[in-house]
């Protein structure tokens, strides 16, 4: 009889963790969630995740990647309602309770670990940025964002106010809301 393949079963117990993880956090709250609850949870010891993960927060933070699609934009030819199409997206992850408080207590938990820091600014936030600046490239070879714009700051300008908007909720996050910043970042563009 054949042993298992050890990584096979590598990836059934991280799978395993990652589902864990999310119903953990969806259940019970990023804050309550604890790494020997998702060891309970998937199945295996706690002193398997700490062997792949440092901290709750880079466990989540794989969960949370692994329910992203990858970072690209779509690309129709009318830059304007691409953007309008992204930023809606956006604004309808960030309306799901769950998710977004998820994705808050991480970037909570951002500002004293630096490792996770590092992680969600490689893995989720940098993915999505350059996806964006790929768009405006295009965008701006085909005549529809002006030459000579600094497209590391129009990257900003779209997930800037999205993010102080969602973060600090100051105002709705609604369709409503991602329409006019569009218009407003299609006119300050052309």
């Amino acid at each position: 009889m054949r042993s298992p393949d050890s990584s096979r079963r590598s990836d059934r117990a991280r799978t395993a963790i990652l589902e864990a993880a999310g119903a953990a956090v969806a259940e019970l709250g990023y804050t309550r969630t604890t790494i020997e609850g998702i060891a309970t949870r998937a199945g295996v010891g706690k002193q398997t995740i700490y062997r792949w993960w440092p901290s709750k927060g880079a466990v989540v933070l794989d969960a949370l990647v692994a329910e992203e699609p990858a970072a690209e934009w779509p690309d129709t030819g009318d830059f304007a309602a691409d953007l309008r199409l992204v930023l809606r997206a956006t604004i309808e992850e960030f309306a799901d309770p769950a998710r977004s408080a998820t994705l808050r207590a991480v970037m909570i938990d951002m500002q004293s670990d630096p490792a996770l820091s590092d992680a969600v600014m490689t893995r989720m936030l940098r993915p999505h940025l350059e996806a964006t600046k790929r768009r405006l490239e295009s965008a701006q070879r085909a005549g529809q964002v002006r030459e000579g714009l600094d497209l590391e700051l129009a990257t900003e300008m779209f997930n800037g106010p999205v993010y102080h908007r969602w973060l600090l909720q100051t105002q709705p996050l609604d369709r409503a809301y991602a329409d006019a910043l569009t218009a407003l970042a299609v006119r300050a563009l052309s």
